[in-house]
């Protein structure tokens, strides 16, 4: 059974003249009888009584008329049920082709949730038919399911090069440092690496985290070892208790603030944001297969909520500065 046996029955037995059913079809009207008849062997069934010339002229040729038998009449609607369908998974096709239909197995973390929930509301408006997988993995086990091809795409941070994927940069995010309240490098709102650098740093070991050790000795050379990192909710308690100051570094997990931690801080400790030193924020693809259409779209869209967002630091940056030149 063919499409174009069941298009040639139903084009009939709408239009009830073979000629009307082969100028809708755009085929010779010969073709357009032999398909239907070719669907009534298939089936075992008389679908339609062909009546022959009616006695009436239309356009200068006798119409040779058609018409549902009992048999015909009770297979049209799955007939074009049938039609139906095959045009809807065209559409559909045609979407995924686009990128504006189908799936995305997309790694992620909840240090990203806030740009990608924004992304996902940008995606919604503009293609319903596109759905995103959000699925949870430490960032080495990402980076295997992209390889590995159980993953679309990842966001990574910190990696500047990968075997086996293609990273695409999506934006940068600022480390945050965590000081003792009351030592005077805390009362700036952004201290410079370089004047951090000879307070007793609590920095992980570099097996726990190769990028992220890297970036952060590569940018303080003149670093002062300090007491070992656990977790960083026990780091920064035992940061507030200790005696001896020390700080610590960390990145953002959705606002400048660990984790189950109050946005006001926690008693002892302040956060400041390090805009001078910075980890990288990348959509990671296969490197063995072009990115499909629908990680395409995806990809537009992060990029697009990045520069919405930081339009919108620009503009309330820009409206602070206004204020303070009011002020004074």
């Amino acid at each position: 059974m063919e499409l174009r046996q069941l298009e040639s029955f139903v084009a009939l037995a709408e239009e009830g003249a073979l000629e009307r059913a082969a100028a809708r079809l755009g085929r010779p009207p010969a073709a357009v009888d032999a398909a239907a008849a070719a669907l009534e062997r298939e089936l075992g069934l008389r679908l339609l009584d062909r009546a022959g010339p009616a006695g009436r002229e239309a356009e200068g040729a006798r119409e040779r008329r058609t018409r549902l038998t009992p048999a015909g009449e009770r297979l049209l609607p799955e007939a074009r049920a049938v039609l139906a369908a095959a045009a809807r998974l065209r559409t559909t096709a045609t979407g995924v082709a686009a990128g504006t239909e189908g799936l995305v197995r997309l790694g992620t973390a909840r240090a990203f949730a806030d740009r990608v929930y924004r992304a996902l509301d940008r995606l919604t408006t503009r293609h319903r038919g596109l759905r995103v997988r959000l699925e949870r993995a430490p960032q080495e086990a990402r980076l295997a399911a992209v390889r590995s091809g159980t993953f679309d795409a990842a966001l990574v941070r910190t990696v500047r090069a990968a075997e086996g994927v293609l990273l695409h940069p999506l934006w940068a995010e600022p480390l945050i440092a965590a000081l003792p309240a009351g030592h005077p490098l805390a009362a700036a709102e952004h201290p410079s690496p370089a004047t951090l650098a000879g307070l007793p740093l609590r920095l992980a070991p570099r097996a726990a985290n190769p990028a992220f050790h890297d970036l952060v000795t590569g940018a303080l050379p003149g670093w002062t070892p300090g007491p070992p990192f656990t977790t960083l909710p026990e780091t920064l308690a035992a940061l507030a208790a200790a005696p001896e100051p020390s700080w610590t570094l960390f990145h953002p997990v959705g606002s400048p603030y660990p984790a189950g931690l109050p946005r006001s801080g926690m008693p002892g400790v302040v956060f400041r944001t390090l805009p001078d030193l910075t980890t990288p924020v990348s959509l990671a693809v296969p490197a063995d297969r072009p990115p499909a259409p629908a990680v395409r779209v995806l990809l537009e869209a992060l990029a697009a909520t990045e520069t919405a967002t930081a339009a919108a630091a620009r503009a309330a940056a820009a409206g602070e500065a206004a204020r303070a030149c009011t002020r004074s």
